[in-house]
């Protein structure tokens, strides 16, 4: 059994802000996965191994405490109420259990607000699909875990085999100290570490940091690092440049999702004839896909602006460990290579852009500032990028869960105000890959997925 992620008992800056930003719902960090299976899942097994999970790992069933007038990040604490069936839920389709059918109710699910008295996580055991197939629809909030932590999480109850044994249950008794939540600060102590500096700034970060950013003229006389940290800031924040899509301009909360799969060998195979990674691979046929979009609705555009996600994971790290950064894509008509070779480029910027204001940096700024300012800007970061994407590595082996073998897996990543996410998780030779769409600003989702499927095909033709 692979050994638990490791979770801290106070959030990071990162986690905090995206726990703020939630309390407006287009800035929802919900995530969420539809994991298909060759039959049903036995959902005895599953939630004995659930049962088990929350066991070992403390965060499953912990809710966040607020700290007082917000002055530092929430803390996790045991809930005394958790209940298992709460969290885990079994459900069917009605006829004719279609994949259609599978994503409409994984899009309600997602969409739908956690209880934020309760642990934030849920799975609904899903039966009903054609073929005698089965599935199984997780969400979890993103300050639990981001989507490496997720997949470490997972393998507390994912099997290398269809009848392989459960792993001995632990007893429910006293967690060892290092595991044991600390107590939520009282307002003094949250005020006096406040004005000690000691919890807005990730290490590397001083009060200088603050007092640059009020007064910009001092940068020339800081630090090399401070300045560079200051600089990458501001130059985020002041970049309020509208997205570039002509017909991406609507935002609701009206949700579409598509699923598409492309074989990873053949885009790994591309993405190294072409000098580059299969990270820049996705990117690009993402890129593509979406100036065929608009040039099939006829209005062509040569550029679009596109987030992605970082990791910036190390043995260290906690639940949460990534940082987003935005470029300039290449959308209109072109050679794929070219575009290859542009979107390298640019993701090698983007990239060294992002050392000096990463999202901990950012968001340790943002905690400073009242929520309603926070949200606002983030809004307006937002109306500055056309769609989003990410990449997680998954199994690359056959996978079992309650004595069902996982056939494929659509990740939901959040919208965060953009038009669409699209986001890849690899599994046994594929890349699954989950469009999260507005409805709003992709009129026609079908015909986007089908210009990824395209792009995903002549992209992996090159290899």
């Amino acid at each position: 059994m692979a050994r638990p992620p490791q979770f801290d008992v106070r959030m990071s800056e990162a986690e905090g802000l995206m726990w703020r930003l939630e309390k407006d719902p287009y800035l929802s960090s919900t995530v969420a996965n539809i994991t298909v299976l060759d039959r049903r899942a036995d959902f005895a097994r599953f939630r004995h191994r659930l049962d088990r999970a929350s066991r070992v790992v403390p965060r499953l069933r912990q809710r966040v405490q607020p700290t007082p007038v917000s002055l530092t990040p929430p803390t996790w604490v045991d809930d005394p109420a958790f209940d298992l069936d709460y969290h885990v839920r079994h459900v069917a389709l009605p006829k004719p259990g279609s994949m259609r059918q599978l994503c409409e109710l994984a899009t309600l699910i997602a969409a739908d607000p956690f209880d934020r008295t309760r642990p934030l996580w849920g799975f609904f055991v899903v039966d009903g699909l054609k073929g005698g197939q089965g599935a199984i629809i997780q969400k979890l909030h993103h300050t639990v875990a981001d989507g490496e932590g997720s997949i470490r999480l997972s393998m507390q109850f994912i099997d290398l085999e269809r009848d392989a044994p459960d792993p001995p249950m632990p007893p429910e008794g006293e967690r060892p100290a290092a595991e044991q939540p600390a107590p939520p600060p009282s307002a003094a102590e949250a005020l006096r570490d406040l004005l000690a500096g000691s919890l807005r700034m990730p290490i590397g970060i001083s009060r200088q940091l603050r007092e640059l950013l009020t007064d910009p003229t001092q940068i020339p006389t800081a630090g090399m690092t401070l300045a560079e940290s200051v600089r990458g800031v501001l130059s985020q924040l002041s970049d309020v440049e509208t997205a570039h899509s002509p017909v991406w301009t609507e935002r609701s909360l009206r949700r579409r999702l598509e699923t598409l799969r492309a074989p990873l060998d053949d885009t790994k195979a591309a993405a190294k004839a072409l000098g580059g990674t299969l990270n820049t691979a996705f990117i690009c046929a993402a890129a593509a896909a979406a100036g065929e979009y608009h040039q099939k609705v006829g209005a062509p555009v040569e550029q679009l602006r596109a987030s992605m996600a970082v990791s910036t994971r190390t043995r260290e790290s906690g639940s949460n460990a990534f940082s987003l950064v935005r470029m300039l894509v290449p959308t209109g008509e072109m050679d794929m290579a070219e575009r290859f070779r542009l979107i390298h480029e640019a993701t090698t910027t983007a990239r060294e852009a992002s050392a000096t204001a990463g999202l901990e940096t950012v968001a340790a700024v943002a905690a400073t500032l009242p929520t309603s300012l926070v949200i606002r800007l983030a809004k307006t970061q937002a109306q500055t990028v056309d769609f989003a994407t990410s990449n997680v590595r998954g199994a690359d082996f056959p996978c079992y869960i309650g004595g069902a073998q996982i056939v494929s897996n659509y990740p939901i990543g959040p919208l965060g105000g953009v038009s669409f996410n699209l986001t890849l998780l690899s599994y046994n030779g594929s890349l699954d890959m989950g469009l999260n769409v507005d409805a709003a600003a992709v009129e026609d989702p079908g015909l986007l997925r089908s210009c990824m499927e395209g792009a995903f095909a002549e992209l992996g033709a090159l290899g």
